[in-house]
């Protein structure tokens, strides 16, 4: 049985550890927490995977390969001192404290589900230190984990009103750079290559790649040029962030991006970047998403709803290398990233016991069909 009492235990424990993902010490902290709730929970210690000095628990439930994944992280992007203004609290029903939403309570959640499986045999739950900073030393291990695999199961937060996340766009990030020569801006302007003019022919070129119909996005962002007020600047680069629902637009965009060519005489252009998530497309969460309704519904739970989302996660990582994944199964609330940032009480012990009841029925249908090919003769897994 699901203590709400002992989830929010864990919950403030894990809140009142700050764990900004570009504090190596503090995440490491974060993870010593972790691993301590975990253990108490599951009764089994995790192993500690350091990459590059940012700590990643995995916890390996069963003696057989993993069937089931259970997928978070523990970083956040509040930075140290955060909890001095916004105190870890329950009030009116609503819980508060950096990190809270994302996804701490998440996490929490992945433990407490765990813990009330009857059989844990092919779970595993893995919890990354840097998701926060796009998962530069976790991408490979979570793609490993998630390569053999039926199911991936994502604890990040829900969308509004506690929908899933079925859909996630793909991310691309890039940086523009242009070279062009400096001069006097008042003397000899015309012997310089201004590159703050050709930063512009460039940011119009990149703006018009979107594509809203098909919900690309393509967004110039951070501009940079030049060194003083009266010179030419010789150097200047933008940013760009990219957003698709699809590979193939991810792989339109990347052609475009990488076909631009410099506009004014004399000057040159570098490319740097690349695709960073490709998209968690509807089909990689079709049918998981159609199997939680149905054990939400043999529970007495409210229907699920779902939703397709701009922002991306570690989902897309494990939908990217072909395996079932369905986001968005943890906290109920709002406010990621944002001072109103919070959880709702009363949705945590349900979708806990969704989470519990989604894997068991996923370990289920596991174990029927390796019994179906068994009985027919099949060779076994």
């Amino acid at each position: 049985m699901i203590s709400l009492s002992e989830v929010l235990g864990d919950l403030r424990d894990l809140v009142e550890c700050e764990s900004p993902s570009d504090d190596l010490a503090a995440v490491a902290r974060s993870a010593e927490v972790l691993a301590r709730v975990g253990t108490r929970r599951l009764g089994v210690e995790p192993e500690r995977i350091v990459i590059e000095g940012r700590t990643h628990l995995r916890w390996r439930l069963g003696s057989g390969p993993t069937e089931v994944l259970l997928l978070g992280h523990h970083d956040t992007v509040w930075p140290l001192g955060s909890l001095a203004t916004r105190p870890f609290s329950v009030e009116a029903g609503i819980i508060r404290g950096p990190g809270c939403f994302d996804m701490k309570a998440g996490v929490v959640m992945a433990l407490h589900a765990a813990a009330e499986l009857p059989d844990r045999d092919g779970v595993t739950i893995l919890v990354t230190g840097d998701e926060e900073l796009g998962s530069p030393s976790s991408r490979a291990l979570i793609e490993q984990e998630a390569a053999g695999a039926s199911a991936a199961l994502v604890l990040e937060a829900s969308a509004d009103d506690g929908a899933l996340k079925t859909e996630r766009k793909g991310v691309s990030v890039y940086d523009v750079l242009v070279q062009g020569r400096s001069a006097h801006a008042g003397l000899e302007p015309e012997l310089g290559v201004n590159a703050t003019l050709e930063l512009a022919h460039q940011a119009l070129a990149v703006s018009r790649l979107g594509d809203p119909e098909l919900g690309t996005t393509v967004t110039p962002t951070a501009a940079r040029a030049g060194t003083t007020t009266n010179t030419v600047p010789a150097q200047g680069s933008f940013s760009v962030d990219v957003r698709v629902i699809s590979r193939t637009e991810q792989d339109r965009v990347d052609a475009a991006m990488r076909g631009l060519r410099a506009v004014l005489p004399g000057a040159s252009l570098d490319l740097v970047g690349g695709a960073n998530r490709p998209p968690l497309e509807a089909a990689a969460s079709q049918a998981l998403f159609e199997q939680a309704r149905t054990t939400a519904r043999a529970l007495g739970l409210p229907d699920l709803t779902c939703a397709s989302v701009g922002g991306a996660s570690d989902g897309n990582f494990t939908a990217g290398v072909g395996t079932p994944t369905l986001d968005g199964l943890g906290a109920v609330g709002g406010g990621a990233h944002a001072e109103h940032e919070h959880v709702v009480l009363d949705q945590l012990v349900p979708r806990t016991t969704l989470l519990a009841a989604l894997v068991t029925d996923l370990l289920a249908r596991r174990s029927v069909a390796t019994n179906r090919v068994h009985a027919t003769g099949g060779p076994r897994p």
